[in-house]
């Protein structure tokens, strides 16, 4: 007899719980899926990360000191930071001999204002960039002036920047990620510049030593 009474106790312990259960408003059954949200478009899943090494976006631009045309690619390093890689080339006719360079930008843009459902404007973008240049006539000709004579180098610049940019939403890709064609401008100068105004303040002005450049740049 004992033996039946704990066995019909095991048993209906069960139902009990799950009548209890069942009758809390809002609860579920345990038989019901819950469906979980789908990630929000143009985001990359943490669990299939992009390769460190695939570009997040490739550039085109103008002027800027990075050469009279400059491409390359570049990468999103966090949400609001930015390095591109650029190629860039003047040629002979504007520079007294064929120039390419190699160049690197690191930006960042702390804002985003959405100006309408797919224009998004970056108010400002900071940073700073370092260029070589490949081609310079004084690199060409060895021993034409004596050591020392150019007590700065003649291919290499570094210097800060500042911008903005304008941004175009794209259909997303097939993988879902967001995509942005934006248009930007950007100031810059470089060390060589700037000690020179600093020597020379009454005959150089902020403007004299400011470079501008254009440029498109598109997520993939």
């Amino acid at each position: 007899m004992q033996f039946r009474l704990i066995l019909a106790a095991l048993v209906a312990a069960p139902l009990a719980v799950s009548a209890s259960i069942s009758s809390v408003p809002g609860a579920l059954p345990d038989s019901v899926g819950v469906p979980t949200a789908p990630a929000p478009a143009g985001r990359v899943s943490p669990s299939n990360p992009l390769p460190w090494y695939r570009p997040n976006h490739v550039v085109l631009q103008t002027g800027g000191g990075l050469g009279m045309i400059a491409g390359g690619a570049g990468f999103s390093l966090k949400d609001r930071l930015d390095l591109d890689i650029l190629i860039g080339y003047v040629p002979e006719k504007y520079a007294g001999s064929a120039l390419s360079l190699a160049s690197a930008k690191l930006i960042y843009s702390p804002w985003s204002l959405p100006l309408h459902d797919k224009l998004t404007l970056k108010p400002l973008s900071v940073g700073g960039y370092f260029s070589y240049t490949h081609g310079t006539i004084n690199d060409e000709e060895p021993d034409q002036y004596q050591p020392g004579y150019y007590w700065f180098s003649t291919d290499t610049r570094v210097g800060p920047l500042l911008g903005s940019r304008l941004s175009y939403a794209l259909p997303a890709t097939a993988s879902g990620r967001s995509r942005n064609l934006s248009a930007y401008y950007e100031f810059s100068t470089n060390d060589l510049y700037i000690v020179s105004y600093v020597q020379n303040r009454r005959g150089l002005s902020p403007a004299d030593i400011l470079t501008l450049s254009l440029g498109l740049k598109l997520d993939i």
